[in-house]
């Protein structure tokens, strides 16, 4: 009998980090549930282990040294290594009307809190991890991503790509970027990491507009967490397939 994968979802408390946790839950992974609410964070993890969910909590502030370092610790204490990392916690910032963030009027300090989290919260987790990560045998990091971070698709006038977010759409081209390094970083070994785009999904992240539920959000993901030895890695996916950078 094959060992229990163990996987950490950062911002898994809800919405399309919830429904990752959830769905490799189903497929027979031990789920941490990051997130830095403790009373979401317990109730999501007793909402998962209701569903038949092998879950636990994981106190996980992306933004904090000390939190992620602490949590590795907690990881480490409770199964030993990691096989997978889902990098989901995000920040959209501030908008306007029209869900809008004009380049010519940001706040500098929003544009610092989305980088923060979105860009360098992941560098901060994925580093925080890879110790553990490096002691399983078929190791996966997935990036939580978004069209709008596709350059190709940003600057084709007819591709219809949403409002202008010139703090949010950058900082996940950014977070692109960072997963190209690291795939290059490890290209040649066991460890294969992905960018992910769940659409747009209706979720308090988007004020619940949206065609698609947060299931249908999460499936890339979770089809990228579970990728055989051999699976593609450095690249960018949605349903239905590769997105250009």
């Amino acid at each position: 009998m094959s060992e229990t994968k163990i996987a950490l979802v950062t911002g898994a408390n809800k919405g399309i980090g919830y429904e990752i946790a959830a769905g490799l839950g189903a497929l027979g992974y031990r789920v941490g549930v990051g997130a830095r609410d403790e009373a979401r964070r317990e109730t999501a993890v007793e909402k998962l282990r209701a569903a038949g969910v092998d879950a636990f909590g994981v106190p996980l502030d992306v933004t904090r040294d000390q939190s992620v370092t602490d949590a590795a610790d907690l990881i480490e204490r409770q199964a030993g290594r990691l096989d997978v990392l889902v990098n989901n916690a995000g920040v959209s910032g501030e908008t306007g009307p029209g869900w809008v963030q004009d380049p010519t009027t940001l706040d500098l300090d929003m544009v610092r809190t989305v980088v923060e989290t979105n860009v360098i919260g992941v560098i901060r987790v994925t580093n925080a991890m890879l110790p553990l990560l490096q002691r399983s045998a078929s190791p996966r990091i997935v990036n939580v991503s978004s069209a709008v971070a596709s350059l190709t698709r940003q600057a084709d006038p007819d591709i219809e790509i949403g409002p202008i977010m010139a703090a949010y759409s950058p900082s996940k081209s950014f977070l692109n970027a960072v997963t190209v390094q690291y795939a290059r970083q490890f290209a040649g070994t066991n460890i294969l990491i992905n960018a992910a785009c769940p659409g747009l999904v209706a979720t308090d992240f988007t004020g619940f507009q949206g065609p698609r539920t947060p299931e249908q959000g999460a499936a890339t993901a979770i089809r990228l967490a579970a990728l055989p030895d051999g699976g593609p890695t450095g690249s960018f996916f949605e349903d239905d397939g590769v997105i250009p950078w």
